[in-house]
């Protein structure tokens, strides 16, 4: 059984996170520890048609931001990484500047201390040096700095087609197979293709 840690912070794209658990929870051999924000919370109702109730259902478990004592608080917890999808400034800052509030900031850097993935799915844009600044330092602690840039190689047709493929990525970056993204095939010159 293969654990992995899903985090939502408060910024806008809940639905990144929403679709990672209901792409994991087909497949019954990953364990899907979720960690909600307050903040996300709020996005979620804002932003969906999804009760946060049945947001924490999509998990095999589910905490809140204030259970510093969860297992996942722990570097002897095994898991195969984390996602924060998405994931705010301020979830960004607290990781890049190892500051553990809260259970989803220290979820992060017991992952990244026992040097498990962590992807971030940084949602903001325009970028100012400050932001810039705080990828930096996270990617030098050794996360990873995903932001949600959808791939129009696979011609997606709808706005979901790209949160899946967006999603789809990701998770395969924590070495979570899946047919949610399309994968680049090239084109052979003067073969089929051109």
């Amino acid at each position: 059984m293969k654990r992995l840690i899903i985090g939502i912070s408060g910024a806008s794209g809940a639905i990144y996170g929403i679709r990672a658990l209901q792409i994991l929870k087909e497949n019954p051999e990953i364990e899907t520890h979720l960690i909600l924000s307050k903040a996300a919370s709020l996005t979620i109702e804002i932003e969906t048609d999804w009760k946060v109730s049945q947001v924490r259902d999509l998990a095999s478990v589910s905490y809140p931001e204030e259970q510093i004592e969860a297992p996942v608080a722990s570097g002897s917890f095994q898991t195969a990484g984390m996602l924060i999808a998405p994931c705010s400034i301020k979830t960004l800052s607290a990781v890049a500047n190892s500051y553990t509030d809260n259970l989803l900031a220290r979820a992060a850097d017991v992952q990244l201390k026992e040097g498990r993935p962590v992807l971030l799915m940084v949602r903001e844009t325009p970028l100012h040096s400050g932001h810039i600044r705080l990828m930096g330092l996270a990617a030098a602690s050794g996360a990873v700095i995903f932001p949600p840039v959808p791939a129009f190689y696979g011609n997606p047709q709808s706005l979901d087609e790209i949160i899946s493929n967006s999603v789809g990525r990701a998770l395969n970056r924590l070495g979570v197979e899946n047919s949610e993204y399309p994968r680049w095939k090239g084109k052979v010159p003067g073969g089929m293709g051109d």
